[in-house]
């Protein structure tokens, strides 16, 4: 039975490019899903765009001698494109500088107010007099309290990873003019997440536990476990959503606040566009949310979120924060910083038309329950010996033999023996098998259990032998290729989610249009045979092609030179 979905990925900040971190962690797995529930035909809207406020925005536009708006346009352009391009199959990416983004980030906002969600703390916050301006915690710089790196942020260190408060901070300073920062008296508006103490522990604790991922339970346990505290929701600073009532002029809403509310601003903007109800996507108790986020942002999106949602009242709260570890390259963490990373667009330029081989790896090798790492040589021996060698190859060996022995025309089989039944028996057990891993979130087994169809193919073919049977017995050739013929077909459905471009080479291959039967995962499911005879296939398109050492070499230069 259709059923809808609201599936979310992570906005991504505009003060860079998208990397392999990002996608192996947030966007391709929340793709797959996607993919998935459309093609076994459910109602899904799938929501991103960029996050565009906060304080390393402005960073970036004081360092660069431009504008805050400039920064967000030049990388948001470069996202979307590279997004595009990659494949990802978003139904609408947002901005979060959008008008409609402000006045949904706004309204919630008002509404929390109006209820009594807030609560108002006056305090005193560093500010560098120099430039008349409070210092949110990234224009802080001091000496970490705990392991004494003399460059730590005002809310965390770089180096010991740990999280701290400004006021920890020795010998802090400006980031900006580097002078030593006074105080300064400010109000603001905090979140009462205490208040949401006991909803949340029996909502994430006892009624869900069995849904969530172990790495979520257990950060969330942790945080429960040391009582939830008010939480600041606007922040002194020029750049962002401004907080809507009088008495916060020169304020604006706090990064973490307005962020989330954007996957409701974004289908907000789908829903205009295509004369649809938005409210059926967030409000509707039937409709299941699903989040992908990395693991760093699980606490914004099990705790946080679901208390802004339900102090707001009229939202439905997620089924599922599906949270992946995080991707390390060449055994090494990932740094932006350091350039240590490989990033989208780069790959797009030096790998034409080799976005699915991305795709596979970082699916088949995804950091779902640890941290994993990406490794330019496990690349190469991925997309050679099983995108080229298993998947290329059966397809190919299968559309060759067609074309050799009934000019690209399906051949009219005769009855099915035993191999014949057990191969189809094989390959429909995987599908289910699929379909079951992917509705758990398991999309590395998922996307093997894919793979080990065309091993069925590929020993089937091998151990039937139709260049030597064609010979003796040409009858029961035409049964062995219109066998390997509708395992390719299956092969060319179950791709979908994972390799988008390269389901789309398979249906061309096999003209899947002039097929009597519809080419959808319900009749795959229902064990039909997708294919016809009679019906002339197009010409034999290599799917894959080896990368090559060079190749390879050259990444890793690359790497280590630019690092």
């Amino acid at each position: 039975m259709s059923k809808t979905y609201t599936i979310t990925a992570a906005l991504p900040y505009t003060n860079g490019p998208i990397h392999i971190g990002h996608l192996s962690g947030v966007y391709i797995p929340a793709d797959i899903y996607a993919r998935f529930l459309r093609i076994t035909g459910n109602d899904v809207i799938y929501i991103c765009g960029s996050d565009e406020h906060g304080v390393p925005i402005t960073i970036k536009a004081k360092n660069e001698n431009k504008t805050p708006q400039e920064i967000v346009d030049r990388y948001h352009k470069n996202i979307k494109e590279s997004f595009e391009e990659f494949g990802i199959s978003f139904d609408n990416y947002s901005r979060t500088s959008e008008k409609i983004h402000h006045k949904t980030a706004s309204d919630f906002f008002l509404k929390l107010h109006n209820n009594g969600s807030f609560k108002e703390i006056t305090s005193e916050q560093y500010y560098d007099k120099e430039e008349n301006q409070f210092l949110p915690d990234r224009f802080l710089i001091g000496t970490c309290p705990k392991c004494g790196f003399e460059e730590s942020y005002g809310d965390q260190c770089e180096k010991c990873g740990t999280s701290h408060n400004s006021s920890d901070l020795i010998n802090p300073k400006s980031s900006i003019t580097g002078n030593v920062p006074s105080l300064k008296t400010t109000k603001h508006w905090f979140l009462k997440l205490d208040s949401f103490q006991e909803f949340l522990k029996k909502w994430i604790l006892e009624e869900n536990k069995n849904f969530w991922k172990p790495n979520v339970y257990g950060q969330c346990k942790s945080w429960l476990d040391d009582g939830l505290k008010p939480r600041a929701v606007t922040r002194d600073l020029d750049w962002g959503v401004p907080v809507p009532i009088k008495e916060a002029i020169g304020k604006v809403l706090y990064v973490w606040f307005d962020a989330p509310i954007g996957y409701i601003s974004s289908t907000i903007e789908w829903a205009k566009k295509n004369n649809k109800s938005w409210e059926k996507y967030w409000k509707d108790e039937k409709t299941e949310l699903v989040h992908f986020i990395g693991k760093d942002n699980i606490v914004f999106h099990c705790i946080i979120f679901p208390s802004m949602l339900k102090a707001h009242g009229d939202y439905i709260l997620p089924k599922n924060v599906p949270a992946n570890e995080f991707l390390n390259l060449e055994g090494s963490k990932i740094s932006t910083s350091k350039n240590w990373a490989v990033w989208l667009p780069d790959y797009l330029k030096d790998f034409p038309e080799k976005q699915d081989v991305l795709r596979y790896v970082l699916t088949i090798n995804a950091p779902e329950n640890k941290d994993n790492d990406f490794t330019w040589k496990d690349f190469q021996n991925r997309n050679n010996g099983e995108l080229v060698a298993i998947l290329g190859n059966f397809i190919n060996r299968v559309v060759v033999l067609t074309k050799k022995y009934y000019d690209s025309v399906i051949p009219d089989p005769n009855e099915l023996n035993d191999v014949d039944n057990e191969v189809i028996v094989s390959v429909n057990e995987s599908v289910k098998k699929i379909e079951k891993l992917v509705s758990q979130f398991k999309f590395r087994d998922a996307c093997a259990e894919f793979i080990n169809i065309a091993r069925f193919g590929n020993k089937y073919l091998a151990d039937e032998e139709p260049w030597k049977i064609i010979k003796v017995d040409p009858e029961r050739v035409k049964t062995i290729l219109f066998v390997a013929l509708h395992i390719s077909s299956i092969l060319s459905i179950v791709s979908e989610p994972f390799l988008p471009f390269t389901s789309k080479k398979i249906k061309f291959i096999l003209n899947s249009q002039d097929h009597s039967s519809k080419w959808t995962w319900e009749n795959l499911v229902n064990d039909k045979f997708l294919i016809s005879k009679g019906v002339t296939i197009n010409e034999p398109e290599l799917l894959f092609t080896r990368i090559e050492d060079s190749e390879i070499e050259y990444q890793i230069d690359k790497l280590k030179n630019n690092n």
